[in-house]
């Protein structure tokens, strides 16, 4: 065991996690996971309540949306492996619904649990012709009646040729793993499964030019220098004049680049507003250290800085990724969004 696993018990499989989710928190699992897949699809929607005609959670390709080219995810949870009888009234709704224009048939539709699929249902879904044949056999048995509440859907005439038309490979039931795997991808997992943050990219220096993102704090130090010298400092090249100053320019925007990387990194790697739950808590933490009598702007900067580094952040999930660099940063991020101000 390592110290923390002897202080916080050992960590448990995320296999073994998401089975103690009810269904509700597993359909947000889920939900979590396909918002994330934004390069793969153009929107995504998550019916709720009945009438849903077998959709839980779909994701969009084109504006097109359910007249285009999209993919279903049917959330599952069940205490059992999934079996055919869970599945075939579902795969009776994609059936029936997309065969009467209420929506083109999906590219694919899977079927997830955190128990994944039976032995039985895994094998009729690795072979789509011996699913076609299971679901047209069990048809009266098992999904005639479980399609709509005010009919009882019999596979005759046009319906019928299309089921025997129709591609059975579009259905699956992945792994809990594979499923895991995904989600490793977004966001929500440290939330849900722990393990912290992967390794951070190395920070872009800034460039030798002020970018338009940068004018508002830049300005403000520039105001700061200008309150400590008594004398109107208007440009960065008007700090050639003081070395140690112009040495605190260059730090400080070496700083908010590398607070604004930590801003781009969290904003993929973790739950969304993580990053401005921290901006928040330095902010409390400077704001009356920013807000005291200092003999000048740049006293107040320096002052302020050096409270944000030596903050105890011990509770919030950035603690050890917040290095002392993006804790100056995060002060000149305040200081560009209005937050704080260095003048006296």
């Amino acid at each position: 065991m390592t110290a923390q696993e002897f202080e916080n018990g050992p960590k448990i499989d995320p296999v073994l996690v998401i089975q103690t989710y009810d269904s509700g928190v597993w359909e947000t699992f889920i939900d979590e996971w396909i918002h994330s897949l934004k390069d793969e699809y153009f929107s995504v929607m998550r019916p709720t309540g009945p009438g849903d005609k077998g959709i839980d959670v779909a994701g969009f390709t084109d504006d097109k949306k359910l007249l285009g080219v999209w993919d279903n995810h049917q959330c599952k949870h069940y205490k059992n492996p999934l079996s055919f009888g869970v599945v075939a009234p579902e795969i009776g709704k994609i059936l029936w619904h997309s065969f009467n224009g209420v929506y083109v048939a999906p590219r694919s539709c899977a079927f997830i649990a955190p128990k994944g699929p039976s032995t039985t249902l895994d094998l009729l879904l690795a072979n789509s012709d011996n699913l076609k044949t299971e679901v047209i056999e069990k048809w009266q048995k098992m999904i005639a009646d479980k399609i709509t509440t005010t009919q009882s859907v019999e596979l005759t005439g046009d319906f019928e040729t299309y089921v025997n038309d129709f591609d059975f490979s579009i259905f699956s039931a992945p792994a809990p793993r594979s499923v895991i795997e995904a989600h490793k991808k977004t966001p929500y997992y440290p939330g849900r499964f722990g393990g912290g943050l992967p390794s951070r990219p190395v920070a872009e220096s800034p460039p030798d030019e002020i970018e338009p993102h940068e004018i508002a704090y830049t300005k403000k130090l520039l105001d700061a220098y200008a309150d400590h010298k008594s004398q109107s400092i208007s440009c960065a090249t008007d700090l050639n004049a003081w070395s140690n100053l112009k040495e605190h320019f260059g730090r400080s925007r070496e700083a908010f680049y590398h607070a604004e990387s930590l801003r781009v990194f969290v904003r993929e790697k973790a739950d969304p507003g993580t990053f401005e739950s921290l901006q928040d808590e330095i902010y409390d933490g400077v704001a009356d250290t920013c807000e005291s009598d200092h003999a000048d702007g740049y006293a107040r900067v320096v002052a302020v800085t050096d409270s944000a580094q030596s903050l105890a952040l011990d509770a919030h999930p950035l603690n050890k990724s917040a290095l002392p660099k993006d804790r100056r940063g995060i002060c000149h991020q305040l200081a560009n969004d209005g937050r704080l101000t260095w003048k006296k």
